[in-house]
């Protein structure tokens, strides 16, 4: 259910439903190009979204080939899980919010490859929602996303030895 201040600002900064899960929308496209190292096509030099997770919320477990910072902006922390691409190491999480005394932090950068996924920390008066800005360099391009495959190797990986993080998958 969307509580006023997520609706209000789903309304004021004209959100749209995202494919991962929750609501964004572009807010800047650089104009100048770059050539991605890796052989990628031409690429803008920057991109930026506002993005919110209602509580109930997540983003799937996917992955972007560029650099992603992730900046929280207003509501709860985020539990932001990122893990490299072959899954070989146990997935971590970073408390994306206010700084306080428990390791929460306003920012963290999700390097390109890595799969990541997230989900709002929602205590029983802290909020409802989370209000992040992401940066993706070099620019976000939907040729560059990919989601984690349901019934692919990752998946299976990931349900066998990490179960509690299945569900966002």
């Amino acid at each position: 259910m969307t509580t006023v201040r997520a609706q209000e600002l789903i309304e004021m900064l004209r959100l749209q439903p995202h494919p991962e899960g929750g609501w964004y929308r572009e807010v800047f496209r650089s104009a100048t190009n770059v050539s991605p190292p890796d052989g990628r096509p031409q690429r803008d030099a920057l991109t930026s979204i506002y993005f919110l997770l209602e509580a109930t919320q997540q983003s799937r477990w996917h992955r972007v080939l560029s650099d992603e910072v992730w900046v929280h902006l207003e509501g709860v922390p985020i539990a932001l899980w990122t893990c490299d691409a072959a899954l070989r190491t146990a997935p971590a999480h970073v408390r994306l919010g206010p700084v306080d005394l428990h390791g929460t932090r306003p920012q963290h950068v999700v390097p390109a490859g890595q799969w990541q996924a997230a989900r709002p920390i929602v205590a029983h008066s802290n909020g409802d929602y989370s209000l992040v800005a992401c940066t993706v360099g070099p620019g976000f391009d939907f040729a560059d996303f990919s989601f984690m495959a349901p019934d692919g190797e990752e998946a299976t990986l990931l349900r066998h030895h990490w179960p509690d993080l299945a569900s966002l998958i």
